[in-house]
């Protein structure tokens, strides 16, 4: 009996070992794939991987040093934590992982925690400012210290999330793109998470032991739109497993041709005979504008 019981947790914690080796093979594989795919990351790029504190940045960080290790390409990686001195904020969490890891890091330190709080009244969503805060103090700082690419944690369902948020809330199809160059121009923003699944990001963070900061300013709020459509996605998915895999490569297969949108597809000139029987087209509807009113 005392043999079997020493048997039991010995192939217990080998098939736990199997199957921990094969999710980091799988997001190793997921991450170079969108690397690859989106041309994220070049020879002599200097990356600054935004770092939360929460399961997703710390799974991109950890990835992305694998990957640094192999790559074909010379790259800096510098971790970049923004302390917003939030009340009860562990500060000394992230210096000591970032030490023991050996990983170059910066922390910045900026009161938003306070602008937020006196700007959001009481019982309202401040995710959205807290963000547009965030993104400001991060992109000065990339500017100020030669940083090319900047590298955050979202994954597949925030990209498939947002997609439907804009869809049903915003009549718009657009989602988060995998790279994006900044409003102002000056930064190439990057997701190499962006083929990852949310559940397989929380899987490896149990597994590696992150210590993970839970957002204490917002992360308790609710945002009922996002929820919304985060639960109406784990139901499709339950449901019909793969459909999100499915919903996701439809965000790359797009045919303009069978959309209604003028200004990615020339409706106007297909099939048309000759401009001038537009331009009378055109003039007749003006014409009749009033008719409907």
């Amino acid at each position: 009996m005392s043999a079997q019981t020493e048997v039991i947790p010995s192939e217990t914690a080998r098939k736990q070992a199997y199957e921990a080796g094969k999710l980091a093979k799988r997001l190793r594989h997921q991450v170079g794939q969108a690397v690859a795919d989106f041309n994220m990351i070049e020879d002599g790029d200097k990356v600054m991987v935004c770092l939360s504190g929460g399961k997703d940045s710390y799974t991109m960080l950890d990835i992305l040093l694998s990957l640094q290790a192999k790559a074909p390409v010379r790259f800096e990686l510098i971790a970049v934590n923004l302390d917003q001195k939030q009340p009860g904020f562990p500060e000394h969490v992230l210096p000591q992982y970032l030490t023991e890891r050996g990983v170059p890091f910066h922390i910045i330190e900026q009161d938003t925690y306070s602008t937020v709080t006196r700007v959001i009244p009481e019982g309202k969503t401040m995710c959205s400012l807290c963000s547009r805060l965030r993104r400001g103090a991060l992109y000065h700082w990339a500017a100020a210290n030669g940083v090319t690419k900047i590298a955050l944690g979202h994954h597949r369902d925030d990209l498939l999330g947002t997609f439907f948020l804009n869809l049903f809330y915003q009549g718009s199809l657009k989602a988060m793109p995998p790279k994006l160059r900044s409003d102002d121009g000056r930064h190439v923003v990057i997701r190499p998470l962006a083929y990852c699944k949310e559940s397989d990001i929380a899987e490896y963070a149990t597994y590696r032991q992150f210590p993970i900061i839970p957002c204490n300013l917002c992360g308790s709020q609710e945002n009922l739109q996002r929820k919304a459509v985060s639960q109406m996605m784990h139901e499709w998915e339950r449901q019909h497993p793969g459909r999100s895999e499915t919903m996701f490569r439809a965000l790359g297969n797009v045919a303009p041709s069978q959309l209604a949108d003028r200004q990615l597809f020339d409706f106007a000139s297909l099939g048309s005979r000759e401009g001038a029987a537009r331009a009378d087209v055109h003039g007749w509807l003006a014409g009749n504008e009033g008719d409907n009113h």
